[in-house]
């Protein structure tokens, strides 16, 4: 998402950035930094640009059960990004292109009230792999509250750009420290009970170009990590990547829906 604003490969098609095939994509971690553990939970998945010549991009997504991840609906919706699922999901590597488990994808459920806009509506999808994975996957979090200390995982552009044709796509995977803002941290109308505003606790950082789909986790008990949202856009529409805050999909939300989904 660019700015958080358009997060997908096709998102950040032809510098969308206001344009609707923007408004759904995340972009990669500005001014973020190498990891500093294991995320076995975090997964990638590779995306074209038929429109810009097959230029490669990349969305974040997470393993929330042996067999399925959780991404952004945008992600897979080639129609309103432009940009096409390499029909792969890579889990466990903090690597955008090699090691974790290479699992194909055998089905694709977006959200049915999904819709793309500014922000995107119901963003949020999920994908089950043809084979289980052996890496353990992540809890769904409870509804955060403002305040709450979050970090964010991608392999999104670390340039501040939201033309995908410019992007420098992060090869070890990146995280940044961000807390839960208020809705009025957001632009009017962009954050309610299902949309998380999201402020970068460093300055000149934030999710970006190739992060939409990615996770947003916090603490939960012992220690463990527990995913609480699903990078989707920018929280305003006005700044690139950095210079703004991030919305996010919260998973509390859709709990119901992804339990039932996957059962």
């Amino acid at each position: 998402m660019v700015k958080l604003k358009s997060l997908t490969a096709g998102a950040v098609l032809a510098g969308a950035l206001g344009a609707t095939a923007l408004v759904g994509d995340a972009n990669a971690i500005v001014n973020g930094k190498d990891s500093t553990e294991r995320y076995g939970f975090m997964a990638s998945i590779p995306v074209s640009v038929p429109e810009l010549g097959g230029v490669q991009g990349v969305c974040g997504a997470s393993l929330i059960h042996p067999r399925w991840v959780v991404t952004a609906a945008h992600c897979v919706d080639a129609e309103g990004t432009g940009g096409v699922p390499d029909g792969i999901v890579r889990v466990g590597s903090p690597q955008r292109t090699s090691g974790g488990t290479v699992r194909r994808m055998d089905r694709v459920v977006r959200h049915p009230g999904y819709r793309l806009g500014q922000p995107n509506v119901n963003d949020i999808a999920l994908i089950r792999l043809d084979r289980p994975v052996t890496q353990r996957p992540i809890r769904l979090a409870t509804a955060p509250g403002t305040g709450t200390p979050t970090r964010l995982l991608g392999f999104g552009t670390t340039l501040d750009t939201v033309d995908i044709t410019k992007a420098r796509f992060a090869t070890r995977l990146q995280e940044l420290d961000t807390r839960i803002g208020a809705p009025g941290e957001c632009a009017p109308g962009y954050a309610d009970a299902t949309r998380l505003c999201t402020v970068s606790r460093k300055p000149g950082a934030m999710a970006c170009v190739g992060d939409s789909g990615g996770p947003q986790v916090q603490r939960g008990k012992h220690g463990r990590w527990e995913l609480v949202g699903v990078t989707s856009g920018p929280g305003d529409a006005d700044a690139v990547c950095a210079n703004g805050p991030g919305l996010y999909t919260s998973v509390s939300a859709y709990s119901r829906w992804i339990k039932a989904t996957m059962r």
